[in-house]
């Protein structure tokens, strides 16, 4: 339900009701999640043109938002969601910086590093992330749809748990196990951790829930044992095996209303089971790599997809990444929306997307394409790369003194408790119940006792905008401890703060041509130096150029996506057709960040 609350639409959920026996999973500081504010989208690049319509979307900003505003359009309308969230793995991801004429520079905490997001957490503080998001995704499932959530044996129990919590137990489908033993392992201590589990829920019990039977290639023993029953056509149907065979028929499930169907096909092979041991993990080396932490194989997300989609149908990723749940999903003639946190994931889906163009529906002979693609910013805090990098560049800047990974503080400024809220959003009265759920309160009990008149404690909070009564509000929750708190607001005071130097371009017309001088991306250029490289010309630090030729002012629509191959460099120099009125160009660099220049 949506209601209009002091001019905000917000949005209210229904609560699955308390049954006897129910499983529910209980954390410290555990916060029902029941409505959610409508947050606005900017429009800023569009891609190609719309197929009946429809123009796929990619958002970038915090996923909790992105679906709060989706939530409008798209509730109960997504046919399959595909998530492959953060594994708490307790790792910081990073990504390989290949100069071009350089060669490549492996990430490491001292020198040239370029972090994608960090992957540490604390336990409860995991798990409402993961809540929260799961009920935002229930919503924007369709009845007939399907959910698929990848993870591995870091959460895999917790998130079982949760999924049947928020879905329901009898919703769920399946558990499968994807294996991949090629990869190597340290173990010496326990068997070798070779595969990821995905959970496979659907929204109700509905029967019009999409599923399509996926076969694998028999093997030579199966082919052998069931030689016998092979019909003309090498086929043996489900009513031939109920004749022959029925202690088998017998143990079979998910058996079609129409036995005449194929059992077994030694052309096609036979239905697929739920354990997945011929798909590989991803190298370096292969050629659908994008270099992305935690990319996932395409042939993996297209087995899910054809399952538990038809053509046209609606996908959605909240956890983008590389943008390969979007490639695939284009490929296959679904429709498709997107969104990630990172910048970087933004960057590389797209240049990603515009590369594969030449290849869709070749490979199924998909009738309809829905190639064109739009790409929104939620709440347009276009300040940081990724929300690692931000914690980061807010420390130097404010000068804190940092804290190692706690579950209350990031650091201490001038004897103050720093507490750096999420980057993306405002920062609301929910997202302070972390905080105030994990205080040290004995600690604060001896502290008002030996000075009952004085604060126990002196804290900043820092944040990209907040709800006007925040402090206020936390000062009255907390106001037996008598809290000296400030708020330090990023978007007010951002013009005092050197957060990162911002990149600078030569771009002139001569004549007919549109002509790069020169490019200098001053972050990437301080990490050079500090990895003690050099380059002979710009060209060698930029990723991809596009050009539009007739920008409005307010969305850029490329006419020009110049995405060199590896081992290439961009053109530099541009012919400039007659009909150009203002000319806008976007330069990205290595670190995904990018320059935009209008001529």
């Amino acid at each position: 339900m949506a209601k209009q609350i002091e001019g905000q639409m917000t949005f209210e959920f229904d609560q699955r009701p308390t049954i006897k026996g129910f499983p529910e999973l209980r954390w410290t500081g555990k916060r029902p999640y029941r409505s959610t504010q409508y947050y606005p989208a900017q429009l800023r690049e569009s891609y190609g043109e719309p197929v009946d319509g429809w123009m796929n979307k990619i958002f970038w900003g915090d996923n909790l938002q992105v679906m709060s505003h989706m939530l409008k359009e798209y509730r109960g309308k997504i046919d399959l969601i595909y998530i492959d969230p953060p594994f708490d793995s307790k790792a910081d991801y990073k990504k390989k910086i290949e100069i071009k004429g350089i060669g490549t520079a492996e990430s490491d905490s001292t020198s040239f590093e370029e972090k994608q997001y960090g992957d540490i957490w604390a336990n409860d503080e995991y798990l409402q992330f993961m809540y929260e998001r799961l009920i935002l995704l229930r919503e924007l499932l369709s009845d007939k749809g399907t959910i698929y959530l990848h993870c591995d044996w870091h959460k895999a129990g917790f998130l079982r748990c949760m999924m049947d919590e928020v879905f329901g137990a009898n919703n769920f489908v399946d558990e499968i196990v994807w294996g991949y033993e090629d990869i190597g392992s340290r173990a010496v201590k326990y068997f070798k951790r070779k595969h990821d589990t995905i959970f496979m829920y659907q929204k109700t019990s509905s029967e019009d829930r999409v599923f399509n039977i996926i076969r694998k290639r028999l093997s030579e023993s199966t082919i052998k044992r069931y030689q016998p029953y092979f019909d003309e056509e090498g086929k043996i149907t489900y009513k031939q095996l109920k004749e022959s065979n029925p202690g088998v028929f017998a143990k079979l499930k998910g058996i079609p209303e129409d036995l005449d169907q194929p059992w077994l096909d030694i052309n096609n092979g036979a239905p697929l089971s739920d354990w997945w041991v011929d798909i590989s993990a991803l190298k370096n080396g292969f050629a659908e790599s994008t270099g992305y932490p935690t990319q996932k194989p395409e042939e993996l997300v297209e087995r899910i997809m054809k399952a538990s989609t038809n053509p046209g149908d609606l996908v959605f990723d909240c956890f983008m990444g590389s943008g390969t749940t979007q490639k695939v999903a284009m490929r296959l003639g679904r429709r498709f929306i997107g969104a990630d946190i990172n910048l970087g994931a933004i960057q590389i889906t797209t240049k990603r997307l515009l590369s594969s163009a030449e290849e869709l529906g070749e490979k199924d002979g998909i009738d309809k394409i829905y190639g064109g693609f739009e790409i929104y910013n939620v709440n347009n805090y276009d300040f940081f790369r990724n929300p690692v990098e931000a914690k980061e560049l807010l420390i130097q800047a404010l000068e804190i003194q940092p804290f190692p990974k706690t579950d209350v503080w990031d650091g201490e400024l001038d004897g103050r408790m720093v507490k750096i809220m999420p980057v993306n959003h405002i920062a609301t009265k929910a997202d302070l119940e972390e905080l105030k759920s994990n205080l040290p309160y004995k600690l604060y009990e001896k502290r008002k006792a030996e000075n009952p008149n004085k604060p126990v404690e002196k804290i900043t909070i820092v944040c990209m905008g907040h709800e006007p009564d925040l402090k206020g509000s936390l000062e009255q929750e907390l106001s037996e401890y008598k809290f000296d708190i400030e708020i330090v607001d990023i978007l007010k005071d951002k013009s005092d703060l050197q957060l990162k130097r911002e990149a600078e371009a030569e771009v002139v017309r001569e004549g007919n041509k549109l002509v790069i001088r020169a490019f200098y991306p001053m972050n990437l250029l301080q990490k050079l130096s500090m990895q003690k490289e050099s380059v002979d010309e710009w060209r060698q630090l930029v990723e991809s150029i596009m050009i539009d030729w007739n920008f409005d002012g307010v969305v850029m629509q490329p006419a020009v996506t110049d995405i060199p191959g590896k081992n290439e460099m961009v053109q530099g120099v541009y012919d400039i057709p007659k009909n150009a009125g203002t000319i806008k160009v976007k330069i990205i660099d290595l670190l995904s960040e990018s320059l935009e220049v209008e001529v």
